[in-house]
């Protein structure tokens, strides 16, 4: 089926304040799928493997500052996705650069970090390079990064196998540079802001498959001319999240209308 833009924006702003995101948390969270699904980056298909664990992360701790200086930081996002914490990591990192010239953001216990794109190019438009790097996968480990050039309004993206061990160490790969890769490597995401180096060099190699800024903003032009597909199942999942704030609301318009 295709819905509107505006629709499923809607939707999945019910969806995430439902689940206890805070105000502008959701917000942030219904951009960054748009995001990927308006550039071809599949952001549905991330969803759909993140909804069934969107409400638990209301009974999570909040995201804590574990480690600060004037370059960097270390979060512990307790097993919270991306959509919950990401662009306020990228906010800090942002923050650092402009003050010291370029900082790292070390993330821990994130899930989703497929999202982080969105609060990228939204700080590679204000004038910073950035860049995010993380690792998905059990038996077959791939490694991801991101980047945006300052002033650039699209990013890259590549994602590569690696020759890291899985979680039983056995090998994938060649392991003659492998240092193990443990369970908290795969869940974290390492975010590089700087205001005075070019941070999209690194994405170069033949290895890995790779997206250009060029291709990212074609695939847009390609969404908008023909819209956003969604499957029956996912839209209803969605809207049965999202009933939570329906129900909240009339229970308070009730009360309200009984308390003169």
């Amino acid at each position: 089926m295709y819905i509107s833009m505006n629709e499923l924006k809607a939707a999945l702003r019910r969806c995430f304040e439902a689940s206890g995101y805070f105000v502008g948390n959701y917000e942030d969270a219904a951009n960054m799928i748009l995001w990927l699904e308006k550039h071809g980056l599949h952001g549905l298909n991330e969803l759909t493997n993140a909804i069934d664990y969107v409400a638990a992360d209301r009974e999570k701790p909040l995201s804590k500052v574990v480690y600060e200086d004037s370059t960097s930081a270390t979060i512990d996002a307790h097993g919270r996705s991306a959509l919950n914490c990401g662009a306020a990591a990228v906010d800090l990192a942002q923050a650092k650069a402009l003050e010291s010239g370029i900082a790292t953001i070390t993330v821990h216990n994130c899930h989703n970090r497929m999202f982080i794109l969105k609060a990228l190019t939204d700080c590679g438009r204000r004038g910073i390079s950035a860049a995010a790097y993380w690792q998905n996968g059990s038996d077959v480990i791939t490694e991801h990064t991101a980047a945006i050039r300052s002033g650039q309004r699209y990013p890259s993206y590549s994602e590569a196998l690696t020759s890291l061990t899985d979680s039983n160490g056995t090998c994938v790969g060649s392991c003659e540079q492998s240092s193990g890769n443990t369970r908290e490597n795969k869940q974290a995401l390492t975010i590089i802001c700087s205001s005075r180096v070019d941070l999209t060099s690194s994405l170069q190699s033949k290895d890995q498959h790779y997206v250009s800024p060029q291709q990212i903003a074609e695939n847009k032009a390609q969404t908008v001319e023909f819209g956003i597909e969604i499957t029956q199942q996912l839209w209803d999942q969605i809207n049965t999240l999202g009933t939570g704030i329906l129900v909240e609301n009339t229970e308070r318009s009730r009360l309200d209308a009984g308390g003169g």
